[in-house]
């Protein structure tokens, strides 16, 4: 599996495209809002080949679903999240102009994830972790074989998600990445949300939240 990083939108959210020696594509967490983020999340799809199959979110912030209705606009297909950020989703017209993004366009969800499901596209299976505390449906795409996790907002490199947004909990972050992220082999690639990718072994070692 190659994992592809573009960073869009003044919040400088990491977009990932997924896709194996099939061409079949995953796009997780589309942040591109301005027409010209658009054009080169696409450029890069079409130049590649690939074949956009799944449309993914780890959780429903607005730097992160800015791109949704785009991705599933021009690839025809559906929006999947964990129920438990539908609120979110649902929240971020309401606060979208305050933010300066005036044009969002809201994609609703057309099916769910849920702890323990497998995303299958091409030759590769992403296992669905739950992993609230950040957002209260947060989720992470985890590639055993190949010890990849798209982690979404959950652990950065020497740090964590902050909790002190609507449905944000510190106590329950921890836990999460104790008890979820934290159960990954050490040498795991967690691509975060924001910022560079770290290892597992790496946050275990030297994140200040974590010790």
């Amino acid at each position: 599996m190659e994992v592809t990083c573009l960073t869009f939108n003044p919040f400088q959210e990491n977009t990932y495209l997924l896709h194996d020696e099939t061409n079949e594509c995953v796009v997780v967490d589309p942040g591109c809002y301005e027409r010209g983020e658009q054009e080169q999340l696409k450029k890069y799809i079409e130049e590649k080949g690939l074949q956009v199959v799944r449309l993914l979110n780890t959780h429903c912030h607005i730097d992160h679903v800015l791109g949704n209705k785009f991705v599933a606009d021009t690839y025809n297909v559906g929006l999947e999240i964990h129920p438990e950020d539908e609120q979110t989703l649902r929240a971020v017209p309401a606060y979208a102009p305050v933010y300066g993004f005036p044009m969002y366009a809201e994609q609703l969800p057309a099916s769910f994830l849920r702890e323990g499901d497998t995303v299958k596209f091409g030759n590769t299976e992403l296992q669905v972790l739950f992993t609230p505390g950040h957002a209260p449906g947060h989720v992470v795409f985890y590639n055993g074989p190949e010890k990849i996790c798209i982690g979404g907002d959950v652990l950065f490199q020497g740090s964590i998600g902050r909790t002190d947004l609507p449905g944000g909990d510190f106590d329950t972050l921890i836990t999460s990445i104790r008890e979820k992220m934290f159960a990954l082999p050490d040498d795991v690639t967690v691509y975060p949300g924001h910022g560079p990718e770290t290892t597992i072994g790496y946050e275990k070692k030297y994140n200040p939240f974590l010790r």
